[in-house]
């Protein structure tokens, strides 16, 4: 079941919310820059990701599920958030250049469909972002956080459910090193420095980046039969006539 769109709300609105928007911010930023002149499209509840792509992209659409319920984004400005089953997304093939996919997965009744459908919708040689709760990170066993309900990933598993949807992993990283605590919030900055080169493994977050790469089908190649002309195997005979006792062939002539 997947969390509502109220509690999603009231998280990143919340000490611990602010500090996980900003570090998670920053690793979007990093791979993708601003997104200038790109269609952008955010699957879950990733708006608050969104924010700092929407002043150079050409197109950003917020699709939220069913199951969580939609609110109006931005707030102040003309709607670009939707409400949309997660199975059939209301967008023709190959419409955005970069998915960010944030509190979509693990709550989802299936992954692999859902993955299935972002690879239908991302552009050739487009790029999606995944960002999971980290089976091994304490955040996911905070249930006072979105990243606490669900299936958590490695990454492994995770690499394994977009290339099955036909999307192949070019990058990876992680994010969320401080304990899920209030009161660890203000030094979120410092935990993510120091959590990064000292216990990478205990992180919150994973991230992977994908690719949709779409390479050109050759035909295959088929035996066929070819008649040819080999001189000397059937080569012509003349044709020899019959006679009779006077020596008269068919024609009334005598060879």
């Amino acid at each position: 079941m997947r969390r509502d769109v109220l509690q999603l709300r009231a998280f990143y609105a919340s000490a611990r919310g602010r500090a996980a928007r900003e570090m998670l911010t920053r690793k979007i930023v990093e791979a993708w820059g601003d997104a200038a002149g790109l269609d952008v499209l955010g699957l879950g509840y990733a708006t608050p990701l969104l924010n700092p792509l929407c002043g150079r992209a050409r197109r950003v659409v917020a699709a939220m599920p069913a199951a969580q319920g939609v609110e109006v984004w931005p707030t102040g400005s003309a709607n670009l958030a939707l409400l949309s089953d997660e199975f059939s997304l209301p967008f023709p093939n190959a419409m955005f250049d970069r998915i960010l996919c944030l509190h979509a997965l693990e709550e989802s009744e299936s992954a692999a469909a859902l993955l299935g459908e972002v690879c239908r919708v991302l552009a050739p040689s487009g790029r999606v972002i995944v960002a999971v709760a980290a089976r091994n990170g304490l955040w996911s066993n905070a249930e006072g956080t979105p990243f606490g309900h669900g299936r958590p990933f490695t990454r492994g598993q995770l690499e394994f459910l977009l290339r099955d949807a036909g999307l192949e992993p070019t990058g990876y990283t992680r994010a969320l090193y401080a304990p899920p605590f209030t009161w660890t919030a203000r030094w979120a900055d410092g935990f993510e420095q120091v959590g990064a080169r000292l216990w990478p493994g205990f992180a919150g977050v994973v991230l992977i980046e994908a690719i949709k790469q779409t390479f050109a089908v050759k035909p295959r190649a088929a035996k066929a039969r070819v008649r040819t002309y080999a001189p000397g195997i059937l080569a012509p005979s003349p044709v020899t006539r019959q006679t009779d006792s006077k020596g008269f062939d068919g024609t009334g002539r005598r060879p």
